[in-house]
């Protein structure tokens, strides 16, 4: 019994040594293939590493600082300097233009999408805000819900409803702007007559967010659907 075990683990040492010579000669006989994969992967990282360091960084710094000018115009509601330029400052059209990798080239189709929104230029408005792209909590709804904007001054009521559902559930968690787009999305069915759906959005304001401003004085809304769908 004790000579079948050591015959079967010699087996078992024979059958490593084996496949450890196997290997051995492997990487003889392929050494600089190797090495050449080694050396491409090391130069990718490497040229990563500087990408991030050298060009994205310094890039990022810059259309950080192209954006000062084009915010202070929009602040001031002056939207053309804002999208445009003043001849020495650029403005949002072309930092999103020159800088679209960047944070600040991302941020810029967002204040373009605004400032076409204020100018009454909803397709061009919708199509910067279809280019932006946003994880955050508050901003990302408020995209959807501009986009529904523009869909309802175009006088397109089902897209309009579409976006601003969107909106809605991305912002289930936040109670300012998640009663933003419901009461809108109430006053754009009660436009179309549809008060069962106004009453839906606007009771769920009143149950879901009733210290918000729209649920401060939403009950006058629902007490007026009530009415109107003779309840």
């Amino acid at each position: 019994m004790a000579n079948t075990e050591n015959n079967e683990q010699q087996d078992q040492l024979e059958i490593v040594e084996s496949r450890f010579g196997q290997t051995e000669q492997y990487i003889e006989e392929n050494r600089n293939k190797i090495f050449t994969v080694i050396a491409v992967i090391a130069a990718l990282i490497l040229g990563y590493l500087a990408y991030q360091k050298y060009v994205k960084a310094p890039k990022e710094a810059k259309a950080a600082a192209q954006m000062f000018q084009a915010e202070n115009y929009f602040e001031r509601d002056s939207f053309a300097l804002a999208l445009n330029g003043d001849g020495n400052y650029p403005g949002f059209l072309k930092i999103m233009s020159d800088y679209s990798s960047t944070k600040a080239g991302n941020n810029a189709k967002y204040y373009a999408a605004i400032c076409y929104f204020n100018t009454k230029e909803y397709d061009k408005a919708i199509e910067c805000i279809s280019g932006y792209s946003c994880d955050d909590k508050s901003l990302a709804p408020i995209a959807k819900g501009l986009t529904g904007d523009c869909w309802s001054e175009k006088g397109d009521a089902a897209k309009a409803q579409k976006y601003y559902n969107e909106a809605i559930k991305a912002a289930a968690d936040n109670e300012f702007v998640a009663p933003i787009y419901l009461n809108k999305l109430g006053k754009l069915m009660e436009k179309q007559g549809n008060y069962q759906e106004a009453l839906n959005a606007y009771n769920q304001i009143k149950k879901d967010y009733p210290a918000s401003n729209e649920g401060r004085t939403i009950d006058r809304n629902i007490e007026l659907m009530n009415i109107k769908l003779g309840k």
